[in-house]
């Protein structure tokens, strides 16, 4: 028996041009492909006419398919000799779950292979002009999730260390934006500091709010802020200030 192979394959932040070459061209000659929420369809419109296409995304409160089936899915199709793709939004190792599913694969013996794709957590970021790094700004980034699996009995995330990083990248938190906030400023970070919650961040519809730390909490509350939603903590939002009071147009425009 002939055993396919798995291709861990992230699709970027959320426009179609901005997949790598070589995720495309494993989406247009995969016998299956699996595919979360928020691909593209201009990516999943890629395959050949006889591709298997199954959707398997989730969304807060709504996972059309566990991720135990998920895993069995990849396992069956492989067994059956078929080339799949696994495609997902980002990277396949930042919060897509791709740890899991490449030790999962490696357990069975499935041959697998993992290709990156750019993170939302920057590329959205770029796309709003506000770089995660600036000289005599920031040397460094934290990425985080706004929610920790659910029934943990306490947070992993190590706030007193995060609270000084000098841009904090919140991802997937809008709705706990008062818990992350509180964390921050009990451990000292200025309630002054620049953010923004950047909304749909790589559509026609994107919205930017820009805010302090300590007004972050209301400013969610106050807004129909729609998912997905990436949060940025840090003086680097200032330098979108600078952009703008500038005289010359935007790099990005064109």
């Amino acid at each position: 028996m002939t055993v396919g192979k798995v291709w861990l394959v992230g699709a970027g932040p959320g426009r179609a041009d901005l997949i790598s070459v070589k995720g495309l061209r494993l989406i247009r000659s995969c016998d299956v492909l699996l595919y979360d929420r928020l691909i593209p369809c201009e990516l999943t419109d890629e395959t050949k006419p006889d591709c298997e296409k199954l959707f398997v995304g989730k969304k807060p409160g709504a996972h059309v398919k566990p991720q135990d089936e998920i895993n069995r899915l990849l396992l069956e199709y492989a067994r059956d000799g078929k080339m799949i793709v696994r495609l997902k939004g980002g990277d396949p190792f930042l919060f897509g779950r791709g740890g899991e599913e490449m030790l999962e694969l490696a357990s069975a013996g499935i041959p697998f292979e993992v290709v990156p794709g750019i993170t939302s957590a920057i590329g959205v970021l770029s796309e709003a002009n506000i770089p995660v790094t600036h000289k005599g700004v920031a040397t460094g980034f934290a990425i985080v999730t706004g929610h920790e699996a659910e029934g943990k009995p306490g947070t992993t995330t190590d706030w007193d260390s995060i609270a000084h990083v000098p841009t904090v990248i919140v991802l997937m938190g809008v709705k706990k934006l008062s818990y992350v906030v509180d964390q921050l400023l009990t451990r000292g970070r200025h309630p002054q500091t620049p953010a923004a919650i950047i909304s749909n961040g790589m559509s026609t519809i994107r919205r930017e709010y820009l805010s302090t730390l300590e007004e972050l909490p209301a400013l969610a509350m106050s807004q129909v802020i729609e998912s997905p939603s990436i949060t940025v903590i840090g003086d680097v939002v200032a330098v979108k200030h600078q952009l703008e009071a500038a005289s010359f147009p935007s790099a990005s425009m064109s």
